[in-house]
């Protein structure tokens, strides 16, 4: 019997949408579309199956977040982008969930403005990848599929 194909889901937080747009300095020019399609593509690669997902209403996220709980997703990666250091909604939703996340972010959040160092959900993450541009999404990718894969072993 084959094990399970593990569903994983990527969450893109506020102002993401403006990938390849906004600041390419700190952000790069890949669109948003881009690092879907990237993302896609290294699934196939890893035997998964990913959906992915953006908002910048942050109710919506909670419950996209929500969902996914339900849905009993194998694993999440999130770039909450703003709401990062400032949602505890958010972190409330993430931790319902019963699968492992990662957090990424583009940028080094820890090399930024005072404020960005600060994250509401890394505590609780499985991990935190962040100042690799696209690549941040593709470590995240294989992290939490290694999570899932492991998870689902058990």
């Amino acid at each position: 019997m084959n094990a399970p194909t593990p569903r994983l889901l990527v969450l893109h937080g506020v102002n993401l949408n403006m990938f390849g747009q906004r600041d390419p300095a700190q952000y790069g020019t890949a669109t948003l579309a881009d690092i879907d399609a990237a993302l896609r593509t290294l699934a196939a690669e890893l035997g998964v199956v990913v959906d992915c997902y953006q908002t910048n209403h942050e109710g919506e996220m909670c419950e996209r977040i929500h969902q996914a709980h339900r849905d009993a997703v194998d694993a999440v990666v999130i770039n909450a982008g703003a709401w990062t250091h400032t949602s505890i909604a958010i972190r409330d939703a993430l931790a319902i969930l019963k699968c492992p996340f990662v957090e990424v972010h583009m940028s080094n959040i820890h090399a930024r403005e005072a404020f960005r160092h600060q994250s509401y959900i890394s505590d609780i993450a499985r991990g935190q990848i962040c100042g690799f541009g696209v690549d941040s999404y593709l470590l995240g990718l294989r992290a939490a599929t290694q999570s899932a894969q492991a998870a689902i072993n058990k």
